[in-house]
């Protein structure tokens, strides 16, 4: 076919012209929502108030609100139980203060009685006395015989702890003809003794209890501290176990109430304690001092590897089978060994 310009141009000025869509005179309408059913259905706001006024109260709350909805609720419960636990006093009941250690409880604060606590028990003739963890380990000089008389070291504190039920006095006293020179003198024993009962893990960590030193000889204390010769020992605690100990004498010479802190272990300590002189100091003090506010019992290891309860004999042993040999009322063979332990409340 040939090219002419002229047809082209008649075409053009003849009216014939590109026929136009017709939409494109008319209004442009929206499409369908994609999200309708599948009849091409638009969404409306009418039907989704229909669908609104067809809900329950609670379903219309839940969509209005959300996850505030569940929330809302469980914040009122608490608001009403801290509001009624304000009024009434009443909590939630607070964790004993015996489960925060190794230590029996409650003590028999106030106990009347003139027997020895702590003393080997009479009668075991056949006692073997070289119980290894029992020995007085070698160690430095001790004075073996004192004059069974004693001496207060100077020096006070102040109360120490709540003692809601008791508050203890005590002394701290050596005995005349101990020489305390090469442990520090009088005034070291006594530093030990008054800040191992101030210490938190000792037996104040107890709101039942406090301590307050004195040192004045007309008044008489609930109990003496008292640093004593081996021999002096033997007469105030008994020596049926031919083994050195310390124990709590509640009516020494009728009328003293005297804690006998032997001064051969003091200077030597312990075998189960390994050497440990400072933390067998403390743990003599607690132990024997337990005596004197009421915890009257010995105990035994509970948990075979757990640190061994303040009021178990672990001057001589902390094996309930060894323990078991010279305090079977206290303490059954079953195996358990205990770690040393200076403490009532050691995690306090």
């Amino acid at each position: 076919m040939t090219y002419d310009p002229g047809r082209r141009r008649a075409d053009v000025g003849g009216g014939r012209q590109p026929a136009l869509r017709s939409d494109f005179r008319e209004p442009l309408r929206a499409q369908r929502d994609p999200l309708a059913d599948a009849g091409g259905r638009v969404r409306s706001n009418r039907d989704d108030h229909q669908r609104w006024r067809k809900q329950s109260w609670l379903g219309r709350f839940v969509s209005t609100y959300g996850w505030r909805a569940y929330a809302l609720p469980i914040l009122a419960v608490i608001t009403v139980l801290v509001v009624y636990q304000a009024v009434t006093g009443t909590t939630a009941p607070p964790t004993p203060v015996n489960a925060e250690g190794p230590v029996q409880g409650p003590p028999t604060i106030g106990a009347t009685g003139t027997g020895i606590v702590g003393a080997p028990p009479k009668g075991m003739t056949q006692f073997d006395a070289n119980l290894p963890t029992g020995i007085l380990p070698e160690g430095g000089p001790f004075t073996e015989t004192g004059a069974k008389t004693w001496h207060v070291v100077p020096g006070t504190t102040p109360k120490i702890g709540q003692g809601t039920t008791k508050s203890f006095t005590y002394t701290v006293e050596v005995e005349d003809g101990v020489d305390t020179t090469s442990m520090g003198g009088d005034e070291a024993f006594a530093r030990m003794v008054s800040e191992t009962l101030a210490n938190p893990k000792s037996w104040t960590h107890n709101p039942q209890i406090a301590f307050t030193r004195v040192d004045d000889p007309t008044q008489t204390p609930d109990f003496r501290v008292s640093l004593t010769s081996p021999m002096t020992v033997r007469e105030g605690c008994g020596y049926d176990i031919p083994l050195e100990a310390s124990c709590y004498n509640p009516a020494y010479l009728g009328d003293q109430s005297r804690v006998f802190i032997n001064e051969a272990r003091w200077v030597r300590g312990a075998v189960p304690f390994q050497g440990d002189i400072g933390s067998y100091r403390q743990y003599v003090i607690n132990h024997e001092v337990g005596h004197a506010i009421g915890y009257q019992k010995h105990e035994p290891c509970a948990d075979n590897g757990a640190l061994a309860p303040i009021m178990m004999q672990q001057t001589f042993s902390t094996s309930n089978d060894d323990d078991a040999r010279f305090d079977p009322q206290s303490v059954q063979a079953d195996g358990k060994t205990c770690r040393f332990n200076s403490w009532p409340y050691p995690i306090a």
